[in-house]
């Protein structure tokens, strides 16, 4: 285990505001007492709120909030689609914590880190679970405005600018502008044979967007 992980299970477990014996602490752990009284020492230096010695033991005086964690737009993603996930569960403490956590990751979250699709993330069938390979590069393209290369039911390669992500309960689609057709195009993500992005990328034109998508489609 490495210094830093050492230490940080070192204040999980000091959390509890009880006198906790070196020796306990390097059990728990599997190094030596001479490791916990060095890594004590450390947090120590390091301003944290820990009182004790050797031959006593070591005690947390004061709560600690553990510093903010610097995440990518990818583990950002897979945080928020595993929130969602236990959201919906049938367990309602968890599903009301998932609810409680969201709001709290939204409110300090960068704007770009957001939505890029449909929330669900589920895999309850054999389509899903066939579109399952294609979903992370196709998010990280809608996210990132990236052009792919997307092959449908075997037939030649076109060139598609994905839009946004849907699950209807059972099947992924991928809604784009189609670049060969020059018109929209729903892809079914499961049917999907080849996908790759081709080097190129996109910005927003006006007519070209999902909202241009969803407009044309709304009853009059």
């Amino acid at each position: 285990m490495r210094r830093n992980d050492r230490l940080f299970q070192l204040l999980r477990i000091l959390r509890d505001g009880k006198l906790h014996r070196a020796a306990d602490l390097a059990s728990a752990l599997g190094v030596s007492p001479r490791t916990i009284w060095r890594d004590m020492a450390v947090l120590m230096e390091r301003g944290l709120p820990v009182s004790g010695e050797r031959g006593i033991g070591y005690l947390l005086r004061d709560p600690v909030t553990l510093p903010p964690m610097a995440i990518t737009k990818d583990e950002f993603e897979v945080l928020r689609l595993g929130i969602t996930l236990v959201a919906g569960a049938a367990d309602p403490v968890l599903a009301r914590a998932a609810e409680s956590l969201r709001a709290k990751i939204a409110a300090v979250s960068l704007a770009d880190a957001g939505d890029t699709g449909s929330d669900t993330f589920v895999f309850s069938s054999a389509e899903a679970a066939r579109a399952a390979p294609h979903l992370g590069l196709i998010r990280r393209a809608v996210r990132e405005h990236l052009t792919l290369a997307l092959s449908y039911r075997g037939a030649p390669a076109t060139r598609v600018r994905p839009l946004h992500l849907d699950y209807w309960g059972k099947l992924w689609t991928l809604t784009s502008w189609c670049e060969n057709a020059h018109g929209f195009k729903v892809f079914r993500v499961d049917l999907v044979t080849s996908l790759k992005h081709d080097g190129g990328a996109f910005l927003p034109e006006p007519g070209k967007t999902v909202e241009d998508y969803l407009a044309r489609i709304a009853p009059a």
